[in-house]
């Protein structure tokens, strides 16, 4: 975290946070905010965090090496320790430290977030396309807007330099540091990834959206939520601190428990016209340079075109369209403005080949973004379709076996590959994914990386043939053993296909993540 303006933090007077005890200063004077002690720089409050892996409280000597001028953690006696040893220091006790953080942060940044309009976006599919679409139109309405997600942290004229602390959803010390630098550039709004890890974990805590979009719910992240209750009801937390709701009234999986229990105005869409959606996109086409469909609103029908492809893309379109109307935007401005929507890094991307061969890049690692995506990519005049799923090694391991099943029968060949393998050995990683085949009459491949994997599809592909390479290293890593090792698909097919001439990357599509993820 970079340094900020120095200012006296009241631990006790921030009614958000529970202090159970204070040693030292009342109200130190702190210059910034860190949860990671190789961050602390001199002045700095360091929180010492309790994760699932690690305890903050083990560093909090390191941090004060480094030349913190506050500590917050929970173990009071352990604090209590520190503070006979160095007394200049203050250490505050607080019951929950993630909490302290976030409202701490909000208290630091001077309450930036509040100058800003914050669009959340989860689900288990679609939060980086709709949040995108998001930014996108909201840029084209002349509203400055920023993005913080899966694809890194944006302005409105290009990505951030950032290191990001999640995969998703920033730590709440970095989520109000960027609103700042967002508000600082003239920005006045800000569309982001929530991911349920990042709403159980009170990253967003104090935060007050003015609008809340949910695209579906479906398995994912049991690994850390355990159970599909438990999930939900993380997700669940954002519409309960949001002043306008977006429900998707497709999903049977959320939508009913969004509506029970949202605090705010609700907005609905759908592509069903019996449903009642106050939006309902329906008709839709697909044509060289992107599709068409009809938006029904408020008794009118609006016909809607944009340089995107998918189907489901109408949808997460027909979400973005409901958060700029939310804000009192007229449909006819909207529709005018849509022909210039951007597509989305790093979904449904196309390289075009030697010999009329088509790669096909996209995020799919759920089985629903997975078998969407199959469907999807069928659409496209092909030869062979060879497809590329992959086991990841830091999600739930129980998902495996259905990204198997998903995939089966779909392609005339499949690779079965490792994505972020994290701790765990490759092989007993593509096991769990190929356990999940039942009798397959397509050949089934295997490849211990994900870079073999890629080489592998390539190689099975011939003339007029389609390689889709789900999952994905959107992150521009590969996680082994605690190390990021730089990785691009993108890289290796130019590398295989020897040579940029031979290649015509385009984005084809906007889609997602229809599918991505959260941590």
């Amino acid at each position: 975290m970079k340094r900020g303006t120095s200012m006296h933090i009241p631990f006790k007077q921030l009614p958000a946070i529970s202090v159970s005890r204070l040693f030292g200063s009342s109200s130190p004077k702190i210059s910034g905010i860190a949860y990671n002690s190789q961050a602390i720089q001199p002045g700095f409050a360091f929180f010492a965090i309790t994760g699932e892996n690690t305890d903050g409280h083990a560093y909090i000597e390191q941090a004060i090496e480094a030349g913190a001028a506050a500590v917050v953690g929970t173990d009071e006696a352990i604090l209590h320790s520190f503070h006979k040893q160095f007394p200049s220091i203050t250490f505050v006790a607080v019951q929950d430290s993630r909490t302290a953080m976030a409202h701490v942060s909000n208290y630091f940044y001077e309450r930036v977030q509040e100058r800003l309009i914050k669009v959340g976006v989860t689900g288990t599919n679609g939060k980086t396309t709709v949040a995108t679409y998001v930014q996108s139109l909201f840029n084209l309405l002349h509203i400055p807007c920023g993005m913080l997600g899966t694809t890194g942290i944006w302005k409105s004229t290009g990505k951030m330099s950032y290191n990001k602390s999640t995969p998703t959803t920033p730590m709440s010390s970095d989520i109000h540091f960027i609103f700042r630098e967002l508000q600082r550039s003239n920005h006045e709004a800000a569309a982001m990834e929530v991911s349920s890890i990042a709403l159980d974990q009170k990253r967003v805590e104090g935060i007050l959206f003015d609008i809340a979009i949910h695209t579906n719910f479906s398995e994912e992240h049991l690994e850390y939520h355990k159970t599909m209750e438990h999930y939900k009801q993380s997700k669940l937390l954002l519409f309960e601190q949001a002043v306008v709701s977006i429900v998707n009234m497709d999903d049977a999986g959320m939508s009913e428990d969004i509506l029970q229990s949202a605090k705010g105005r609700l907005i609905t869409y759908s592509h069903k016209q019996s449903s009642g959606a106050d939006l309902i996109w329906t008709e839709c086409r697909h044509h060289e340079h992107g599709m068409t469909f009809h938006l029904l609103y408020d008794g009118h029908k609006y016909p809607v075109s944009v340089p995107l492809y998918g189907q489901y893309n109408a949808g997460n379109l027909t979400a973005a369209i409901a958060a700029a109307l939310s804000l009192g935007i007229s449909m006819d401005e909207i529709i005018s403005v849509l022909p210039d929507m951007k597509q989305v890094e790093g979904r449904f991307q196309v390289i075009h080949g030697p010999e009329n061969r088509k790669v096909v890049i996209d995020y799919a690692h759920t089985p629903v973004a997975l078998d969407q995506i199959l469907s999807e990519v069928r659409r496209i005049p092909h030869a062979r379709l060879i497809a590329m799923i992959a086991g990841i090694g830091i999600r739930d391991f129980g998902k495996m076996p259905k990204m198997a099943r998903t995939a089966e029968g779909k392609a005339d060949a499949i690779v079965v590959t490792v994505d972020h393998p994290g701790p765990h050995d490759p092989n007993d990683i593509i096991r769990h994914v190929v356990s999940g085949f039942s009798k397959p009459k397509e050949p089934i491949l295997t490849a211990a990386t994900r870079r073999e994997g890629v080489i592998r599809a390539l190689e099975e592909s011939g003339p007029n043939d389609m390689v889709l390479l789900t999952s994905g290293c959107i992150n521009g890593c590969q996680i082994v053993k605690g190390e990021h090792i730089p990785h691009s698909d993108e890289a290796i097919i130019q590398e295989f296909f020897n040579g940029n001439h031979l290649l015509e990357i385009m984005e084809f599509r906007g889609e997602e993540d229809v599918r991505a993820t959260q941590i």
